[in-house]
């Protein structure tokens, strides 16, 4: 009975935020600072170029939707599964050192002005994407310990590779002329503003190849995030799993931070929210925290392009102003708790 009642839930949970998200893809390119008609946008007859309702649609508004579709998804799931792997309610999917080695290919190529494609790939995705993995290898690099994947050091680890990361940053964008500080800082404002669908083409069979993985390791995760010694107890394979956690969801991260820049708050809050609706089972709380990232940062992405007419706010603008009052509300929630409790 209970196991019935469990997927039951499992189930209407998942396909209500399911529902949620699909509400959120199909009204969001509909609503902008300019009204468009629904009949001019599907009017095919037309070519696009002389359409500009259907130009809006398809080259403005669609791709940005589906692109915080995939990067919201992967970030709330990456920033769940850093939360259990370190133990840390405060770990976010850039807590290691990912947004900043990302970031700092990035200032490189600005400062070099580099504008070139390399394998077909502009030269900033490349060397954002290069700058997160040098990023995560140097942090498991330094967190390995007898052979063995220490929580503690990779978190220590990271902190140190951000905090050194940052300061080249901050020195190099002191060397840069006025346009290219505002380029660097505009980037690392994060955004999904794209006009075209190839990043998103590129990027969404990593991450949903990343997702599966994750949550195929959802059961070791829950015996992870409580305890290392009871989960070797019950056959699981401690550092394999650990290391199996680490690179794909800073494989997420990266893909993420590589075209959108560093969103904020979406992995941090999102899981919270989460928790608090369906419980700490990350076999619903991955999934789960999947659909209504994505369904967050579609509503903040269109917050950010509506809110000003003529004016476009990055969406980690938008989704720090969200998150930061709803995080001062749980730490306040928590410490009200905590006296009642005393």
């Amino acid at each position: 009975m209970a196991t019935y009642l469990e997927k039951r839930r499992f189930v209407s949970t998942l396909l209500m935020l399911a529902v949620l998200l699909v509400i959120g893809l199909v009204v969001s390119p509909f609503i902008g600072a300019r009204r468009l008609s629904i009949s001019r946008i599907f009017d095919f007859s037309v070519p696009l170029a002389d359409n500009p309702d259907a130009n809006i649609f398809f080259v403005v508004r669609l791709p940005r939707v589906l692109l915080a579709c995939v990067a919201g998804a992967a970030l709330a799931c990456a920033g769940a599964v850093f939360q259990a792997l370190l133990r840390n309610p405060l770990a976010t999917p850039y807590i290691l050192g990912v947004s900043t080695g990302s970031t700092l290919g990035v200032v490189i190529a600005i400062k070099l002005q580099l504008d070139l494609l390399i394998a077909g790939f502009p030269v900033i995705f490349v060397v954002a994407f290069a700058g997160a993995f040098l990023a995560i290898f140097i942090v498991y690099w330094l967190s390995r310990s007898g052979g063995r994947l220490s929580t503690t050091t990779l978190l220590l680890a990271g902190v140190t590779v951000n905090f050194f990361f940052a300061s080249l940053i901050l020195l190099i964008q002191y060397l840069s002329n006025p346009a290219q500080s505002f380029q660097m800082i505009r980037w690392m404002m994060g955004g999904v503003d794209i006009t075209r669908y190839r990043p998103i083409l590129e990027i969404t069979p990593v991450i949903l190849v990343a997702l599966v993985l994750l949550m195929a390791e959802a059961r070791k995760l829950n015996v992870l995030s409580v305890d290392a010694t009871t989960a070797a107890q019950l056959g699981i394979n401690v550092e394999a799993t650990r290391r199996l956690l680490f690179f794909t969801a800073s494989l997420l991260t990266a893909s993420v931070v590589a075209v959108c820049g560093p969103i904020g708050f979406v992995g941090l809050i999102i899981p919270h929210i989460i928790r608090l609706l369906v419980g700490a089972d990350h076999r619903l709380l991955l999934p789960a925290s999947a659909l209504f990232g994505a369904f967050f940062l579609i509503v903040c992405d269109t917050i950010a392009r509506s809110v000003l007419a003529g004016i476009e706010v990055p969406v980690g603008v938008v989704t720090a102003m969200c998150g930061g009052p709803f995080f001062i509300w749980l730490l306040m929630r928590r410490r009200v708790r905590a006296l009642i409790t005393d």
